[in-house]
């Protein structure tokens, strides 16, 4: 009996660990999450929603898309995921990742719906994202957010209870702003600092254009990079559940439908042993 435990004692975490990460290939070789031709390897989901009056509609739940708010169209000859933004949800990938580098490439469309109807595009990359479907307003997981909104992209967002500690400087009342070499300060929702730091800078591109986005993650620290610019580094990523807190380092991925048409390509990932040390000024 102990030998056996003792043998279950060590297969199991290496199993846990090929687990969490049988989605990366372990060479850091790139391996793509979109194949060109369909949704294999994610799921949908869609909680509330408005149609195109502006009337709430209810949650469909997983893998239920009957308005196709999620679907891979063609743009100029390449095959590209469209999120029409008539819903809100995502994408959820099936894989669950831990340390990884994901990059992929977004560009807006021109619809708007609902309560986002005539104001800033928004979507948004979802990471470490853990529990149930529909945490977060009904709609998404809870998770660390990658914003993805016109003018703010790169921005970050705690969902769900997810929470980051992030040197910042208060710019207004309500309003963080990342500042390098300034105090730790924790976002966190129902906190007097709230649950978003803006990023510094602006890196997007002009309205229709292709915008490259990088997200590296290792043990608890991440980097949000727009089009080759260090948007922010954030520090003891964790989430906030049953009224205490834990780490939150590794979990699924989400794509926001958000109220607008977004589009989608090149999407890809691999497993790193650092973050690059340039990003993180070193």
């Amino acid at each position: 009996m102990v030998r056996k435990s003792i043998l279950i004692f060590i297969v199991l975490p290496v199993f846990m660990l090929l687990a969490f990460n049988k989605g990366v290939n372990k060479d850091g070789k790139w391996k793509s999450l979109f194949n060109g031709k369909d949704l294999k390897g994610w799921d949908t989901y869609l909680g509330p929603g408005y149609d195109a009056s502006g009337k709430q509609t209810p949650a469909l739940g997983l893998n239920k898309d009957p308005n196709h708010v999620f679907s891979v169209v063609d743009d100029n000859g390449e095959k590209v995921i469209r999120i029409s933004g008539e819903g809100f949800g995502a994408i959820t990938s099936k894989e669950v990742y831990e340390n990884y580098h994901v990059q992929l490439m977004f560009k807006w469309g021109k619809n708007t719906w609902g309560p986002k109807k005539g104001k800033p595009k928004d979507s948004g990359l979802l990471y470490h994202c853990v529990g149930p479907d529909g945490a977060d307003f009904g709609n998404w997981m809870r998770s660390q957010e990658f914003q993805i909104e016109q003018g703010n992209v790169g921005d970050y967002w705690g969902v769900a209870g997810g929470f980051e500690e992030i040197p910042a400087k208060r710019l207004n009342d309500s309003q963080y702003v990342y500042t390098p070499g300034a105090p730790l300060l924790t976002f966190r929702d129902k906190t007097t600092v709230g649950r978003r730091c803006i990023k510094q800078g602006d890196a997007e591109n002009a309205d229709g254009s292709w915008n490259t986005l990088d997200l590296y993650c290792h043990g608890d620290t991440s980097v949000h990079v727009v089009n080759g610019k260090v948007m922010m580094i954030l520090c003891r990523s964790q989430q906030w559940s049953n009224g205490k807190a834990s780490p939150l380092t590794k979990g699924k991925l989400q794509i926001q439908s958000e109220g607008a048409e977004v589009f989608y390509k090149n999407i890809r990932v691999q497993a790193i042993k650092v973050i690059p040390s340039e990003l993180l000024g070193n």
